[in-house]
């Protein structure tokens, strides 16, 4: 079987020690494969941290630390990370030797979203680079932290790999060695905003993006207070595309010999860059046709579940939207749609991204139109959508409102067969926030049943045409011939429960003259308004009506026929 290279302790702890992690005690060069990251928290029901970066959020004394460790639910853990400073201490030593997990300390000023948004990065690399790929000048195909620690040593100075919106994709090590920016670029995982609008002023990327050749970067203002280094960048370019670029921290221009190993060395970054880029499309396509087809509950199902890992558990699926502006003739110009696709997918990584901190075995794909996930809960839990439901409202506080986003949640389903059971829940009550105007964000298919009933009665009728006929019907139309507002008369009463008080001061008539409507509505529309059966039909009605169109018009008192 591969293994993954990128994805085991030893390396996570190379590529990301001194400047993020300590090793407290345990195996620094352990080759346990890191398969995800779970955070740890005691008030909630722990899943299973096999493989696993565990952050022990909040746990800081050593009795607290040896406890987690000797807790059953980390075993297999590949390592626990906790908040520095952390002594190696004799109870939490002897406890890490009796569970094999490795105790790691993290940074004072980084935080936790921080670390995870870090090693599942590395993670996702090992994903794409494994043992047996295709080497490029002995470093492995898409390994861009080897290349990085390679590049450094070839010029003798910490380096970074950045994209071409500046976030940092790798970088190498003695980062300890440069400048506070350089630290905050590194834990940010992207330049800092006021250091970007300088260079920018400066004219600096402009330069960049022009030459073939490292550009010399004076120092920048010391915003921080610690002293800053200058820099030697040059563009990533791949034909006329410019991919990224990278950084050197130096205290001098680059002789001829090492501008030309940096020269070099770009045209093997971009050959990485490519390959990382085209590794993950492909497996982003992959993974979606996975989700989709487990979705399905088709004959391929079984088998896609269990590559998903998701096979014998009980699962939740989500259904998340979001809701763009359209043009003025109600279809989505081809801009639009290009960014409505660009929102969804970046919706899809960051609900992943947010997922895996809670269920670590959830799947997230873009199938279509919409967002899907499927989150496995516990069997014999009877809250699991209500639990999921939470989740995604935390998500939605975090993300905020910027988005439009709407999220619908189907039923627990066991097995693979109940999945598409679950989705068309979700989706019905997706289709019910879509009709709120905003009112909700998340709901689920439980909450909304009756409401995805109606929707569906509606769209059935539109779908064949069904002209609905009886009282309502007689109203509307004359209505529309005598300009009159009986439809609304009789929509205020239903909504009022019969309150003639209530119902008259929302049509802003006197009670006396809203009683008259009444009995014009009986009258033309020929119903009777004491029997529970009519009104009910009647309000079924109203509710089956296309929204939007007016039959609200003029004063009932100038009917003609009174």
């Amino acid at each position: 079987m591969k293994a993954h290279l990128r994805a085991s302790l030893g390396r996570v702890i190379e590529d990301l020690g001194s400047t993020l992690l300590e090793v407290v005690c345990g195996d620094a060069v352990s080759e346990a494969r890191v398969g995800g990251v779970v955070i740890y928290d005691p008030l909630e029901e722990q899943v299973s941290c096999l493989d696993a970066l565990v952050l022990g959020v909040g746990v800081r004394e050593p009795a607290s630390i040896a406890a987690l460790l000797s807790d059953p639910v980390m075993a297999g853990a590949a390592a626990l990370v906790v908040r520095a400073p952390v002594l190696a201490d004799p109870v939490v030593t002897a406890a890490s030797s009796r569970s094999g997990v490795t105790v790691l300390a993290l940074t004072p000023g980084a935080t936790w979203a921080q670390l995870a948004a870090m090693v599942r990065s590395l993670i996702a690399e090992g994903d794409i680079a494994e043992v047996g790929t295709p080497t490029m000048f002995g470093t492995p195909a898409g390994d861009l932290f080897a290349l990085a620690n390679a590049i450094a040593a070839l010029l003798d100075a910490p380096i970074t790999i950045e994209d071409r919106g500046n976030r940092v994709l790798a970088f190498s090590g003695r980062q300890d060695e440069a400048d506070a920016s350089r630290v905050a670029t590194i834990l940010g995982r992207q330049v800092p905003e006021q250091y970007t609008r300088i260079l920018e002023e400066r004219g600096v990327y402009q330069a960049l993006y022009r030459s073939e050749e490292p550009v010399f970067v004076d120092p920048l203002p010391d915003l921080i207070g610690h002293g800053e280094m200058p820099r030697a960048a040059l563009v990533v370019r791949a034909g006329d595309e410019i991919l990224g670029t990278i950084w050197a921290a130096v205290w001098a221009p680059l002789s001829a010999e090492r501008a030309q190993a940096l020269r070099d060395a770009a045209k093997l970054v971009a050959l990485h860059m490519m390959r990382l880029r085209a590794g993950a499309d492909v497996g982003r396509r992959l993974h979606a046709d996975l989700v989709a087809t487990a979705l399905e509950s088709g004959p391929g199902a079984a088998q896609a579940v269990a590559r998903l890992g998701l096979a014998e558990r009980a699962a939740v699926v989500v259904a998340l939207d979001v809701i763009g502006s359209i043009g003025s003739d109600g279809e989505p110009s081809a801009v639009q749609r290009a960014h409505l696709v660009a929102e969804r997918q970046r919706v899809a990584d960051a609900f992943a991204v947010h997922l895996t901190a809670v269920h670590p075995r959830s799947a997230v794909a873009v199938v279509g139109d919409v967002v899907y996930a499927i989150v496995p809960v516990p069997q014999q839990s009877a809250d699991g959508a209500q639990r999921v439901a939470t989740v995604a409202q935390e998500f939605l506080r975090r993300v905020g409102t910027r988005h439009g986003l709407i999220v619908g949640i189907g039923e627990v389903g066991t097995g693979h067969g109940e999945l598409s059971r679950s989705r068309a829940g979700a989706h019905r009550a997706l289709n019910v926030l879509r009709n709120r105007d905003g009112e909700a964000c998340v709901a689920s298919i439980s909450d909304v049943q009756l409401q995805a009933l109606l929707a569906e009665m509606a769209e059935t009728i539109a779908e064949r045409g069904d002209a609905l006929g009886g009282p309502v019907a007689r109203l509307a139309h004359y209505d529309s011939v005598h300009r009159t507002g009986l439809v609304a008369t009789l929509r205020a009463w239903l909504e009022a429960f019969g309150d003639v008080n209530a119902a008259s001061a929302t049509q802003y008539v006197h009670p006396n003259t809203f009683r008259y409507r009444l009995r014009r509505v009986a009258e033309i529309g020929q119903i009777d308004l004491r029997d529970a059966d009519a009104r009910f039909a009647a309000m079924l009605h109203l509710r089956l009506q296309p929204p939007g169109r007016p039959t609200a018009q003029g004063d009932p008192d100038a009917d003609p026929a009174r």
